[in-house]
């Protein structure tokens, strides 16, 4: 029941945080227009090269974070529901049925690791970033649906 509930509230923190982004379009779009663009970096900063400030490439890239957001929570979602389904069947059958669940977290886990902590963080410096570094948050995100990636994926006996 742990492992359904906990793959439950991932796919609704994902699809909420999801939904939220397209919402509030503007609020979370500010902050991947600065992260990618590098214009709160200290002047002369060594890889500003790095920076992308297309506006079609922004809106692209945060296109793409929502999606993998609403499609983390789905997953996560349609998991825990398959789980449920599964959670009076044989140790086996609720093993197989952990595959969509574990897709979505791993979906989860993917963007706010390495989407916000290797390729915002520190491809794009955002750990240098005046008022955007979404480093801590996106750690916050990544560490609580680790631990429950690693909880689903331990086997049932």
């Amino acid at each position: 029941m742990a492992k359904i509930f906990l793959t439950g509230c991932v796919g609704l923190l994902a699809l909420l945080v999801g939904l939220d982004n397209i919402f509030d379009y503007e609020t979370n779009f500010a902050g991947v227009q600065h992260i990618l663009s590098m214009d709160t970096l200290p002047p002369g900063a060594a890889f500003a090269w790095r920076s992308m400030s297309a506006p079609p490439v922004l809106h692209l890239a945060y296109a793409g974070i929502i999606l993998v957001e609403i499609g983390a929570g789905g997953l996560c979602l349609v998991g825990a529901s398959r789980l449920w389904r599964a959670r009076r069947a044989d140790a086996w059958s609720f093993n197989q049925a952990k595959d969509v669940a574990l897709i979505g977290l791993v979906a989860g886990f993917a963007l706010y690791f390495f989407g916000f902590m290797v390729v915002g963080g520190e491809w794009f410096e955002m750990w240098r970033s005046n008022g955007w570094n979404m480093q801590e948050p996106a750690f916050r995100l990544a560490a609580a649906i680790g631990i429950v990636l690693i909880f689903v994926n331990q086997r049932d006996v």
